[in-house]
């Protein structure tokens, strides 16, 4: 099993730190000094997705903090379903600020951690003053249960958040075989390795058929070395994928919490980045085409061309650059 030691390899100068919060203890790495940038990962990833973010946050004058979101890696797993809401998860991102004894910090967060990093800039905009999201676009509450929303969406399948919904259904497909699932996954939705066209998506499950049916075999994705995943799927196979399932499986208890917000717009300053061959980028084009009435403190949108949905990972040198041009313009 990966030590802390092995785990920051890849990230020089990354110092690891556990941090006490209200919800119990984040695990978290951190390298830099000056104003706080923190990093929130997706599914099914860890605080390692950010390895090419952190030296160069740090590098550019900031505190750079990737952490594990509760469920994830070393941090805290609650065995109950609904302590994975959106407002807890918020509540954790609070508890790190404190704990790291910041008043303020800039949010970065990507795929399910840019709606967790998007929240916390909502309901706490004392607190998150600025805002990057990556691959899944900000787009605000409304009327549509999400569960109905998705399972209109399936059609004639069923879309993948409707099948994680139900526990144990995709620990089931993904258990037996941990690393394996891993790399379909990672491969199929990363732009040099994802499916052609017209082949079906992974996104989409047949009736009786797995997740995994729709995987791209093959060689890894060229981001992805045969080591990192080795790094990456030890921590999976330690801690199993139901706490980061239990996230999908709160989608209609956020869409109650937050009512409070229906269409908020997001006035702190943002920037959004997203892969053309995304499919998070490419079905909620709508979202991303109405910024300038729910974003209208947005710095700058970015679309990067060739690129899947692994976005700080694929294109590293290109998110960085973009990054800490923009961690510039909000310092505080």
């Amino acid at each position: 099993m990966p030590q802390p030691a092995e785990l920051s390899a890849t990230v020089p100068g990354a110092v690891h730190r556990l941090v006490d919060v209200p919800g119990g203890r984040i695990h978290l790495l951190e390298q830099g000094t000056g104003p706080l940038v923190l990093m929130i990962h997706g599914f099914p990833e860890t605080s390692h997705s950010w390895r090419h973010q952190l030296p160069a946050v740090a590098a550019a004058g900031f505190r750079a903090v990737a952490l594990d979101v509760r469920g994830y890696g070393r941090s805290s797993a609650p065995g109950a379903v609904d302590a994975y809401r959106m407002t807890s998860l918020v509540a954790d991102n609070v508890g790190v600020v404190h704990a790291l004894g910041e008043e303020t910090a800039t949010v970065v967060g990507h795929d399910w951690g840019s709606p967790i990093a998007a929240n916390s800039a909502l309901l706490r905009p004392d607190m998150f003053t600025a805002v990057a999201m990556l691959s899944v676009p900000y787009a605000p509450w409304n009327a549509v249960r999400p569960t109905d929303g998705f399972a209109r969406v399936g059609r004639d399948e069923e879309f993948y958040v409707s099948y994680f919904q139900q526990p144990g259904r995709a620990e089931a497909e993904i258990d037996p075989d941990v690393r394996g699932w891993l790399a379909g996954f990672y491969t199929s939705l990363s732009g040099d390795t994802m499916p052609p066209p017209g082949t079906g998506s992974p996104f989409f499950v047949p009736t009786g058929a797995a997740m995994r049916d729709r995987f791209t075999g093959g060689a890894l994705p060229s981001w992805l070395t045969e080591p990192e995943l080795d790094v990456i799927s030890a921590e999976f196979e330690r801690t199993g994928l139901t706490g980061a399932l239990n996230r999908y499986r709160n989608v209609d208890r956020d869409w109650e919490d937050l009512a409070v917000w229906d269409g908020a717009r997001l006035t702190c300053p943002a920037l959004f980045i997203g892969g053309a061959l995304d499919s998070s980028t490419t079905w909620m084009a709508d979202a991303i085409a109405a910024y300038p009435t729910t974003l209208p403190g947005l710095v700058s949108s970015h679309i990067l061309e060739e690129c899947g949905h692994w976005i700080q990972q694929e294109r590293p040198a290109e998110v960085n650059a973009l990054l800490t041009q923009w961690l510039h313009t909000v310092r505080p």
